[in-house]
């Protein structure tokens, strides 16, 4: 597994690589990447007059079929176009092969309002489908689950191993935590503390002090709920969950103690330099969240029980 530092340093390569991968370049990128990783990848080239037919790659276990989009200037009408006319070839030509249209982009500032809204759309009139979209974020972490070797391979460069310091971890949520520093300086009054079944926080075996600390924070995530509902992208809360959840089962096979399990869970979002009490009391809001939607530790199984330790609630 890739240290901090070092998927730091991947997710830096990525975005320069992808600032300057466009069309066919990023496409072959794509699927270079997702041969790397899965075995039954099918990697889907352009063939004389019949074309890729609706699709860029072809996952035979799990029924995805990949459509990369990757213009070098963004256009809504483009973005419509292509993905109409791909999932129109998809299903006409490939109905059979797929029941997941996964849309792939290389947008770095995020899915395209228009796409949110051409997946919600489709989603109404293919029922029977399941529809996604793919982009940097998600990359990155399929990059970091490669060995070091094929890493360098597909971006051109070797990964230094150095200790260094990061102020900002996870970029795609500095929004979300300008958006709780600057909420809870405007919040009149905490809302009560949402209930937490004991058997949670006592079976991951989190120390007292920390589940005092998640409790607390807990009182602030209704604005997490309530920043994710004014986003224009639909599938971002979706996409940033995935990411926790794939972070968190890597340093939980790492890390034994859960209080080191919880701290890498805080870099992963802040970065591993200390920063300032009200962006720490915020990285503590959005964990807490994640926690309470169980994206990141254990539910115990229906029958343990545990007693409730003073300072717990």
């Amino acid at each position: 597994m890739l240290s901090f530092e070092e998927q730091s340093f991947v997710r830096a390569m990525l975005r320069r690589l992808l600032e300057e991968r466009f069309g066919k370049s990023f496409e072959r990128f794509f699927q270079n990447l997702m041969c790397a990783r899965y075995p039954d990848f099918i990697d889907v080239r352009t063939h004389g007059n019949l074309g890729d037919i609706g699709a860029d790659g072809l996952s035979l276990h799990d029924g995805k079929l990949y459509a990369c989009y990757a213009p070098e200037v963004p256009d809504a009408k483009a973005v419509r176009t292509k993905f109409a006319d791909d999932l129109e070839k998809a299903i006409a030509k490939r109905g059979d092969h797929f029941d997941t249209f996964v849309f792939v982009h290389n947008d770095l500032r995020g899915v395209h309002p228009e796409l949110s809204i051409l997946l919600s759309e489709a989603r109404a009139a293919h029922s029977s489908l399941r529809f996604e979209q793919r982009g940097p974020q998600h990359l990155h972490r399929e990059l970091c689950r490669l060995e070091r070797d094929e890493i360098q391979e597909l971006l051109g460069c070797e990964i230094p191993v150095s200790e260094r310091v990061y102020r900002i971890g996870l970029e795609d949520l500095e929004p979300l935590l300008t958006h709780l520093v600057a909420q809870r300086r405007q919040a009149t009054s905490q809302a009560p503390a949402r209930e937490v079944p004991p058997e949670k926080l006592a079976y991951n075996r989190l120390a007292i002090e920390d589940r005092d600390e998640i409790i607390s924070a807990m009182r602030y995530t209704p604005l997490v709920d309530e920043y994710y509902q004014q986003r224009q992208d639909v599938t971002e809360r979706d996409e940033v969950a995935q990411g926790f959840n794939a972070y968190y089962q890597q340093v939980k096979a790492d890390y034994g103690d859960p209080g080191d399990v919880l701290w890498k869970l805080q870099e992963y979002v802040a970065g591993n330099a200390r920063g300032r009490r009200d962006h720490e009391r915020a990285v503590m809001v959005v964990l807490a969240y994640f926690f309470e939607t169980c994206d990141i530790f254990e539910e115990p199984p229906t029958n343990w029980r545990a007693p409730v330790l003073q300072g717990t609630g």
